[in-house]
């Protein structure tokens, strides 16, 4: 057969496509084997039998060192956490009613005031002079009526001797009454003159901080011009919103007469600003957000509480008392739910399920899976898997553990004295 010859092509042919056959199943085990490595290594590093930071420690393998705390029994509170505004009980622009020249102002800015305190003076002379008039027009006509009620009893004994008409007694009469009416106007004009006389004093309506000056002594003010804006300090509220899941709760505990504790923390919630009671809540939910206002109210003797401070709302609403309480570290969530790693009497751990109720910090109840006095693992449990072995804090390691000696072992490996 020669080199050209037609057999020896397709001999080249049929041989060239053996090789690519071969390649082609060399490449998909290649690819199989680096699947079946990776799908190992994550099965180490995260699944059942692994570790976040290597594999996990299975049984009969060396003890790992674990931070445990033991089940115990307490109170735990449960706290509705809400965001609050700081909003005065009274808050009253003070203004002139009367118009006039302010002469003065009697305040310091940010001072404390008392009801009925002068804070300032409008130009009193004109409303004095309106005093001193109607007083005046008063007297005429309480001259006038004196002066025809004597002519009334005059009249009244010429008719009783048929001397005069009786159309002339009761005119006299009728001019009584008059003179009597025109007296009431002048006594109402007197009042009024004196109520005008007396806003020319403007004081205090309310106890509290006065805030800053909004006119100058010097300027004429007309009725209704604003002078200053006291603020009531204490008792000061707080507002803040419930959401409507919560509010069943806390209506059962408004309507058992409980009184129920509420805190205020500044905005980073490190410092307690100060401590109220829940006084009321709105009529109705708003619908846009799902919550309803509540208002609590402080006494704030330190005026720690400033109006329109933002302060960061913690409603106590119940105590569960003597619960069992666990640190928050100690759950491990799992694909059925929250378990923790319980330490048995041989140094083991075994994954128990467990149900918890309320929270408070740190501190979790747990209704359901652990007993008191039990062992769970606090930290070092990424570690660990059912049965591992572990090593308590405090216990010493066997010497050729890499751990410490016990005092036995350190005096027989360094020639302890002799007994």
């Amino acid at each position: 057969m020669t080199p050209d010859s037609p057999d020896r092509g397709l001999v080249g042919a049929r041989s060239g496509k053996r090789a690519f056959v071969a390649a082609s199943i060399v490449a998909i085990a290649l690819a199989i084997a680096l699947v079946g490595y990776f799908l190992a290594r994550g099965t180490a590093e995260q699944g059942p039998g692994g570790g976040r930071f290597g594999p996990r420690a299975g049984p009969g393998g060396p003890a790992m060192p674990v931070g445990t705390a033991k089940v115990e029994r307490g109170d735990i509170a449960m706290y509705l956490n809400a965001l609050g505004t700081v909003t005065p009980r009274r808050n009253v622009t003070v203004s002139a009613q009367v118009s006039g020249q302010l002469l003065r102002v009697d305040f310091q800015e940010g001072q404390r005031v008392t009801p009925g305190e002068l804070l300032a003076e409008i130009d009193p002379r004109p409303y004095q002079a309106a005093l001193t008039s109607a007083e005046g027009a008063r007297a005429r006509d309480q001259a006038l009526l004196a002066n025809a009620r004597i002519d009334l009893d005059r009249y009244q004994t010429l008719f009783a001797q048929d001397s005069i008409a009786r159309q002339q007694l009761d005119a006299q009469r009728s001019l009584v009454h008059q003179y009597e009416g025109v007296v009431k106007a002048d006594e109402g004009q007197i009042a009024t003159a004196k109520v005008n006389l007396a806003y020319t004093r403007i004081v205090a309506p309310i106890g509290g901080r006065v805030g800053l000056r909004q006119v100058d002594p010097g300027n004429n003010v007309q009725n209704g011009t604003a002078i200053v804006v006291i603020t009531q300090l204490k008792p000061i509220d707080v507002l803040f919103t419930v959401p409507e899941d919560e509010l069943p709760a806390l209506r059962r505990q408004l309507q058992s007469g409980r009184t129920l504790k509420v805190d205020a923390f500044d905005r980073a919630r490190q410092n307690q600003l100060a401590s109220g009671t829940l006084g009321s809540l709105d009529n109705q939910i708003d619908t846009s957000t799902g919550t309803v206002k509540a208002k609590a109210e402080f006494g704030n003797d330190d005026e720690s509480l400033f109006p329109n401070q933002f302060v960061n709302v913690r409603l106590l609403l119940e105590v569960q008392h003597d619960a069992l309480v666990i640190p928050a570290s100690a759950l491990e969530r799992g694909t059925d739910g929250l378990f923790v790693y319980v330490v048995n009497a041989d140094r083991t751990v075994s994954q128990r399920r467990i149900e918890t109720g309320p929270s408070e910090g740190e501190r979790v109840a747990v209704t359901q899976g652990l007993a008191a006095g039990e062992l769970v693992v606090t930290e070092g449990a990424d570690r660990l898997r059912e049965g591992s072995k572990v090593e308590l804090p405090g216990e010493a390691r066997p010497a050729g553990a890499g751990g410490k000696r016990d005092d036995g072992a350190a005096a027989g490996a360094g020639g302890g004295k002799r007994g």
